[in-house]
């Protein structure tokens, strides 16, 4: 099983009204997920993973109105996905760096995504290490998406936890972005959404980040050794 990359295969993780996540390369052990939101018929691409048969998944959804980066990481297939539509690459006005590294047009946001009702979150803005991350929150539609600083992949997961903070956040979750959110589902990054509880899965991981975090850690340690 590849680390990143690996045989294509466009495959469904998430799926509700408002929109659709997806694995490329479904093999990967970073499962690296991508989203498309969809509010009134248009689609916003999340920090796509580009593969045939994206553009098929996105065409039934409606119209492509936008790519987003909510990352400084994340600047993955944007700018293809963007060209192929069309759209800019739409990225928060406050995150510095990527503009620059994608070739298509740039358009910056700052509290909303358009008028989507989607608000732009600032999760992360730092130089050491170096980490600008965004999360988009609707919260009459109870969506949440957050690209990095909680996931469901292996490498975030201690004992039990369904949702769990990045290993390099353990010590310091981003708990002044994200507590108190109430959302009815958690879209990430890396792994498959949360659907069930999504709220108290949150508070959970965030609650739990620093007392799980030596847990995780002889995880990630093991996976590593036991893939070498």
């Amino acid at each position: 099983m590849p680390f990143k990359g690996g045989a294509e295969s466009v495959t469904e993780i998430d799926r509700w009204d408002g929109g659709v996540g997806w694995f490329a390369h479904p093999d990967e052990r970073m499962e690296r997920a991508s989203h498309a939101l969809v509010v009134d018929g248009d689609v916003w691409a999340v920090d796509p993973v580009d593969a045939t048969g994206v553009d098929e998944l996105l065409a039934d959804l409606g119209d492509v109105a936008g790519v987003v980066v909510c990352l400084d990481r994340h600047k993955r297939d944007a700018a293809a996905v963007a060209t192929r539509h069309d759209v800019p690459v739409t990225v928060p006005e406050w995150m510095t760096g990527v503009a620059s590294q994608l070739h298509a047009p740039v358009e910056r946001v700052d509290d909303e995504l358009g008028d989507t009702g989607y608000r732009v979150l600032q999760v992360r803005k730092s130089t050491l290490p170096p980490w600008q991350e965004a999360a988009l929150y609707h919260e009459s539609a109870g969506t949440l998406l957050v690209p990095e600083a909680v996931g469901t992949a292996p490498f975030f997961l201690a004992g039990g936890e369904r949702l769990g903070v990045h290993p390099m956040l353990r010590l310091f979750p981003p708990r002044e972005a994200l507590a108190g959110l109430d959302p009815d589902r958690v879209l990430v990054g890396h792994g498959a959404g949360v659907f069930t509880d999504a709220a108290a899965a949150l508070d959970d991981a965030l609650d739990g980040s620093r007392r799980r975090a030596l847990s995780l850690y002889a995880n990630v340690a093991r996976s590593f050794l036991s893939n070498r």
